[in-house]
């Protein structure tokens, strides 16, 4: 039996992850009342229920009986009832945005600011949070890379860390990513803007990766900078106990060199027990010459 408490702020992606737990043949209820919640667990239990597989949807819907939870799954741990807590989350700036997108309000700001209703959310939840056994920091996943999270994680049962790496390629002329947590400049490689045959690929295209690459400078630098990687994102969870990690790389106009260089040092990274994903923020800004369109 696996009973699964999926949790977390609004806008972070709850009804995604259920979604994705229902196609999975999870037995989904989203925003059950807590009072009914031990009941449920009951029900689930039955010899008459016909799945084994449960995951229900608990947020700030739930209003005043949400401070009542904490008793619920006392009374879980007590009766040696096995559950999991998912808490997903996401940088205050990201729910806003998504709530404006979506021109919803927020369930405690119906009639106020949104920021103010996010920030009565986290003090009301963060108790969950607290407890969880897996947090989801979905501030820069697109919703195929949280579902492919959830399958690494609740549905594959692999270890998890909470850690999410982002290899972003960027152009110094758009400006450093405001994210970023280190930043390394890789315009001293071979810049492939000045050959005519390459100038309007991307860093995506074969050619262009093997002449950035040719150099053994670019590949001791792509090496080092794995090395560096690879022994800072251990320091970052256990010093800091962050869930992101961001890796940005830069050249002058985000198309080539950077965009090579965080392709190869995503690959490289696959096999760390961590997610690891790659975004190109500018490889679509730059243009092709200057002043051309």
């Amino acid at each position: 039996m696996r009973f699964i408490i999926v949790t977390g702020m609004s806008g972070a992606g709850k009804s995604t992850v259920l979604k994705t737990l229902e196609d999975e043949g999870y037995f989904c209820v989203d925003n059950l009342p807590v009072l009914l919640i031990e009941k449920f667990a009951d029900l689930s239990q039955d010899a008459n229920f016909s799945n084994d597989k449960v995951a229900i949807g608990i947020d700030i819907r739930s209003g005043k009986a949400l401070g009542e939870l904490s008793a619920v799954l006392d009374s879980f741990r007590s009766n040696k009832f096995n559950f999991e807590v998912l808490y997903l989350d996401a940088e205050d700036e990201i729910l806003v945005k998504r709530y404006k997108e979506t021109r919803r309000s927020h369930p405690l700001a119906r009639r106020g600011r949104i920021e103010d209703g996010i920030k009565a959310e986290r003090k009301a939840i963060d108790f969950l949070k607290n407890i969880a056994d897996y947090t989801i920091d979905t501030s820069n996943l697109l919703t195929r890379e949280l579902k492919k999270e959830i399958g690494k994680v609740v549905l594959k049962g692999k270890d998890y860390t909470n850690m999410i790496v982002t290899i972003m390629s960027f152009g110094y002329k758009f400006g450093i990513p405001d994210d970023a947590d280190f930043v390394f400049d890789v315009r001293s490689m071979p810049n492939p803007y000045y050959v005519a045959a390459l100038k309007k690929q991307t860093g995506n295209d074969q050619p262009v990766r093997d002449y950035v690459m040719a150099s053994d400078d670019s590949v001791l630098y792509v090496n080092k900078l794995e090395e560096l990687i690879r022994f800072l994102v251990p320091e970052f969870i256990k010093n800091e106990g962050r869930h992101q990690l961001v890796v940005a790389i830069g050249c002058t106009g985000g198309r080539h060199r950077s965009v090579t260089v965080a392709n190869e040092l995503f690959e490289k990274l696959q096999q760390l027990p961590y997610s690891v994903r790659v975004f190109h923020r500018d490889v679509a800004n730059d243009t092709y010459v200057k002043g051309e369109n």
